[in-house]
């Protein structure tokens, strides 16, 4: 058995279920950015750090902040302030867009895809955080997650 929200946050009872429904859901997104947050720390890097890595790797040639932006899980993140980040640990360099000299084009360099090809290594671990579900229900869950913003777009 799981234990229950009202055991978790010492809540005995919530004004109704979708109040309950709204802090469950931001208390399991908080333990599960903790979780992703240990495998991260091991190499010094963040998530939002992260997920720039895997965006420029998945372009495959140099993009615009504006398109990391556009790609990023949070979109309230600083993306030049992350990116000049990256820079510093030689994870990524920019260069003056060929087309509009007024961009800067931000590419991954050796060294962030051999920081990633570790990272990849932990694929599964980061798997099981939801390896208690069933494929079913990582599928509802998935339905459910993008009913909830798409009714709020």
């Amino acid at each position: 058995m799981y234990m229950s929200l009202e055991k978790d946050i010492f809540q005995p009872k919530f004004r109704n279920d979708y109040q309950k429904g709204v802090i469950n859901f931001i208390f399991t997104y908080n333990w599960m950015n903790e979780k992703m947050k240990l495998i991260f720390d091991r190499e010094d890097i963040t998530g939002q750090q992260f997920n720039i890595l895997r965006i420029l790797r998945g372009a495959g040639k140099p993009i615009s902040t504006l398109q990391i932006r556009q790609r990023m899980l949070d979109k309230m993140s600083d993306t030049s302030r992350i990116v000049d980040r990256l820079v510093l640990k030689g994870l990524v360099k920019k260069n003056t867009c060929t087309n509009d000299k007024r961009l800067v084009d931000v590419s991954i360099t050796d060294k962030g895809r051999k920081l990633l090809e570790k990272l990849d290594l932990f694929e599964a671990e980061m798997d099981a955080v939801l390896g208690t579900l069933s494929t079913e229900e990582v599928n509802t869950l998935n339905s459910l997650l993008d009913k909830i913003r798409s009714s709020h777009d």
